[in-house]
């Protein structure tokens, strides 16, 4: 037993480290994108859709990776071609000379996310735990994050290293990704001869309504986060202060993401996701009021608890909701969500070349909607089962 869980955890560090690479390489660049865009003459609208882009277009791929994994029953080698196809986009991504380019190559970067349905479904696959091993994973994905924000704020203020030269820096890191996978152990299960519909046909009920719950809460919590970046740009006028404030967003997101994963195995998922919802409402509220310096901060650090409380969390309780397709189930949970955030992204982007204060003020409501949504859902007992048992 001992054996086959330190096994389980090796596995999931693994699986970690290439996230936590990748992320290194991925938020060297994402932060810098809305100002790249800006640059290149881009609007709000544009920054709107470059954030809604990078999980939407990509997430159509998403349920595809995963319905893939089930038929071949490889999960690794998708997880594999993923991170390979990052690698290169971002390479590509040097090219660009126009918004419209970035926003292209940026969408083309997140066709490696079809890694994402087999990698939690490889990740589900470990144990009883898992809240903790799906917060494992995203504390070292965020880890990764805050490392890459500390590498491009050296850079900026060392040798004001200009943009393209980062996009480079950061994709020879992500190399890095891919070699923690050859030692990846991958569980057998069995092959699904079942087409691609039949999957999504056959997925849960509960999981189908808590996707259109988790779908409604994505309109508002679309990634806020550039938004924040362009209106820390604004209050303090400086791109390095700007950049400091999104690393405390990292940090904050990376020091509780297992804790609230652990409280998730031991009280229930539905209680601290919905404590998330509704602190994520609170942020919404609180920005239509108020852009302060010291607000602004606090509300980088609150949106980093937030996602904490959110990411793996939401990942977890789909995978108590699995069928016998779980790359396929994981897979349309991913996509979905994803396809939600295209017109999240624009209508915020809209919103806020209207007026930041709209923008904020649409968030709000539609969290308020979704915190009503979730204490609709019935979450069983799943969570005791996996936790008890292991």
């Amino acid at each position: 037993m001992k054996k086959r869980v330190d096994n389980s955890k090796k596995n999931i560090y693994l699986l970690g480290s290439s996230s936590m690479f990748n992320d290194i390489s991925s938020e060297m660049i994402t932060p810098i994108l809305p100002f790249y865009v800006i640059a290149l003459g881009g609007t709000g609208l544009a920054v709107g859709a470059l954030s809604g882009l990078r999980e939407g277009l990509a997430s159509l791929f998403k349920i595809i990776g995963g319905w893939i994994s089930d038929r071949t029953g490889k999960r690794k080698s998708i997880v594999f071609i993923g991170y390979l196809i990052s690698l290169i986009s971002r390479f590509l991504l040097f090219l660009a000379n126009s918004w419209q380019l970035i926003l292209g190559l940026v969408s083309f970067e997140r066709l490696g996310k079809l890694r994402d349905a087999p990698r939690d479904a490889m990740i589900a696959s470990y144990g009883g735990h898992r809240g903790r091993n799906f917060g494992i994973h995203q504390m070292m994905d965020t880890l990764g994050g805050v490392i890459g924000i500390v590498i491009i704020l050296f850079l900026f203020w060392k040798f004001n290293m200009g943009f393209k030269s980062i996009i480079i820096l950061a994709s020879l890191i992500a190399i890095f990704s891919l070699v923690p996978l050859f030692f990846v152990k991958e569980k057998k299960f069995v092959k699904s001869s079942k087409s691609i519909f039949q999957g999504i046909k056959e997925v849960d009920g509960k999981l189908k309504y808590f996707i259109f719950v988790t779908s409604v809460f994505t309109l508002a919590n679309f990634g806020i986060n550039m938004f924040l970046l362009l209106k820390a740009k604004e209050i303090t006028g400086s791109l390095i202060a700007a950049l400091g404030m999104y690393a405390l967003f990292n940090v904050s997101y990376a020091a509780f993401v297992i804790p609230f994963g652990k409280l998730f195995d031991k009280i229930g998922r539905k209680k601290v996701l919905l404590a998330g919802y509704i602190l994520f409402f609170a942020l919404a509220f609180g920005l239509v009021f108020f852009s302060s310096i010291f607000y602004l901060i606090l509300a980088f650090i609150i949106y980093g608890i937030v996602l904490a409380i959110i990411q793996s969390n939401q990942r977890a309780l789909a995978s108590d909701l699995l069928g016998k397709m779980k790359g396929t189930s994981m897979g349309f949970f991913h996509s979905v969500i994803g396809i939600v955030n295209i017109p999240a992204g624009i209508i915020a982007g809209l919103l806020w070349d209207i007026n930041p204060t709209i923008m904020f003020m649409y968030l709000t409501v539609v969290a308020f909607i979704a915190v009503i949504l979730l204490c609709s859902l019935k979450e069983g007992n799943e969570y005791k089962k996996n936790y008890f048992t292991e």
